[in-house]
């Protein structure tokens, strides 16, 4: 597992597949970011795929951006041309709250082309923001997809200015070699070869005014979006930290019930009354991680078991199957009868 300070090369592989793919002389870029022109080949002293310290990234990916003038590294038709990031902030900042601030990224990415679209859609309790890619030139989309879900997540945190509590993220290309970084990129389920490239929130937070003003903008955007990119290390906010946790020890087989709040403090070495002010300085709650992890629970168990509507219910703790068909048609806008009529 990686401790966050650095990225498998693999992953940036397809960036780099791209850029050749514009004919982009790699081996000039790598030498003036200081990158051995080997660097695809290189290994560890286990024998593992190298890695490539964060300090790495930024200036190798203004490098690269500059050779093809194209914020979006050669995966679409047109090129995002340099700027287009910063003037879609300039577009969003005002929008006074975290909904519509989606909405109008949305709109700017639209216009620049067909090739990328990025839909905002409510449901019960969910926010879904999803990515549609139409990869017109054929490559491979790893480093693309999980690169916009980074930049978005990390975007919209900042502009409420708290962390942001993901339910789960879907992506369409399958389980690449190094995805156990993505347990620290994004703390919640994550799953390959899904129908579409989607991350689910909860809908509570688009109404979350934007923090943010053309002050503190100028700022952010000094360096970005590569130095956001640059957060491909891991999300240490102590809501993520509180995610992994209860998702390891649920994993474990763990009742999540069982999972108390003096237990978790005791394992991030806090005092109870500091873990609850930092997670209100954060603005979630520990009861509001543990629902994150029912409700995705819930899913995995109404899409992927043969269980009886009446036992998940009782596997997540509800006292009997209506209170917990009312919690799910709250949490997705569906009911869970729905969800495995379609899947029978």
């Amino acid at each position: 597992m990686t401790d966050g300070r650095s990225v498998s090369v693999s992953m940036l592989a397809s960036l780099f597949a791209a850029a050749k793919h514009q004919n982009v002389d790699l081996k000039s870029v790598f030498g003036r970011v200081g990158l051995s022109d080997d660097i695809l080949d290189q290994k560890d002293v286990n024998g593992d795929i190298a890695r490539l310290e964060l300090d790495h990234i930024s200036p190798l990916l203004r490098s690269l951006w500059g050779e093809m003038q194209d914020e979006a590294s050669g995966f679409l038709s047109y090129p995002h041309r340099i700027g287009m990031f910063s003037m879609m902030c300039h577009s969003i900042i005002t929008a006074g709250n975290l909904r519509r601030a989606l909405l109008r990224s949305s709109r700017f990415i639209s216009l620049l082309g067909d090739d990328l679209n990025i839909e905002l859609i409510e449901s019960g309790d969910e926010a879904r923001l999803i990515i549609n890619y139409v990869n017109p030139h054929d490559l491979d989309p790893v480093f693309f997809i999980t690169s916009i879900f980074v930049i978005w997540i990390r975007l919209s945190c900042w502009l409420i200015d708290q962390p942001i509590l993901l339910e789960r993220i879907n992506f369409s290309f399958p389980e690449p070699v190094f995805s156990d970084e993505y347990s620290l990129m994004f703390p919640c389920r994550h799953e390959f070869s899904q129908s579409s490239n989607m991350v689910v929130f909860n809908t509570r937070l688009l109404s979350l005014p934007i923090q943010q003003n053309a002050e503190t903008l100028k700022g952010f955007l000094h360096l970005a979006p590569e130095s956001i990119l640059t957060q491909f290390r891991s999300d240490n906010s102590l809501t993520a930290q509180i995610k992994r946790l209860l998702l390891h020890r649920n994993g474990m087989e763990t009742e999540l019930e069982n999972l108390s709040f003096e237990l978790v403090s005791s394992e991030l070495n806090l005092t109870t009354h500091t873990l609850r002010r930092r997670l209100k300085e954060e603005g979630n709650s520990f009861q509001e991680i543990k629902d994150s992890i029912r409700r995705d629970r819930a899913m995995v168990l109404l899409y992927e078991t043969d269980m009886s509507i009446q036992d998940i219910a009782s596997s997540l703790g509800f006292s009997e199957p209506a209170a917990f068909n009312r919690a799910f048609k709250k949490w997705t806008g569906l009911t869970p009868g729905s969800i495995k009529s379609r899947h029978n």
